[in-house]
């Protein structure tokens, strides 16, 4: 019941991260006009980029910690309510409602009794949920993808001195990068990778052209 075996995050929430993380560095990049741009505007930009990532990634770590919280202590409930049930038939219909509809369809009646058994009979639940350092670990995982997802990113920026090539260069990192992540989801998910990553890197193509129209 400690979540010590939970993986820190799952592929769906390590590629999720670093899409949000690119998608919000491209709305500051994008609101750079080249045509007007001198290191002033090209340090402002990245100074808004890398803090508002900095600013997200402290907000989706404290997110993660209190999410982590909240389903470890609705599990705990879960076998509370188990171990208090008054009758074995209430305790198997708790455990049923709790798992995935493919697993509750095919499990039968004696295995649903085995695993209520050996709930029952373990050591009474701790009163009430709390943090471990699984969950301080990803929270830490979760700010770092979110914050260094910035990075490859900005990087054109920093090595290039006009602006223009800097922005084409960053944009189609930016657009492969999304590619792959939808490619990952993809192949995690069971949907077509390429289509999958072609769809979000037409996300990160559109949040660009906007911008530009706008006078990025």
């Amino acid at each position: 019941m400690d979540g010590s075996a939970r993986r820190i995050l799952d592929p769906v929430e390590r590629v999720s991260e670093v899409l949000f993380g690119l998608i919000m560095v491209l709305t500051f990049t994008g609101t750079l006009s080249v045509a007007a741009a001198g290191k002033a505007e090209v340090r402002e930009m990245l100074v808004g980029a890398i803090g508002c990532n900095l600013a997200w990634g402290i907000v989706d770590a404290v997110m993660y910690l209190l999410s982590s919280l909240a389903n470890r202590g609705h599990e705990l409930q879960l076998f509370k309510a188990v171990q208090a049930a008054p009758h074995s038939g209430q305790a198997r219909e708790l455990l049923l409602s709790a798992l995935p509809s493919v697993v509750a369809s095919i499990i039968s009646p004696a295995e649903i009794e085995s695993l209520r058994a050996k709930l029952a009979a373990l050591p009474a639940a701790p009163g009430r949920a709390r943090f471990t350092a699984v969950d301080f670990r990803g929270a830490i995982g979760v700010f770092l993808l979110v914050f260094l997802s910035t990075f490859p990113v900005v990087v054109p920026f920093l090595i290039v001195t006009d602006p223009a090539v800097a922005l084409r260069l960053s944009n189609t990192v930016a657009v492969s990068m999304l590619f792959l992540g939808g490619v990952s989801l993809g192949r995690f998910s069971g949907h077509p990778p390429v289509a999958l990553g072609v769809a979000m890197a037409a996300l990160g193509i559109a949040l660009v052209a906007i911008t530009i129209l706008l006078g990025g």
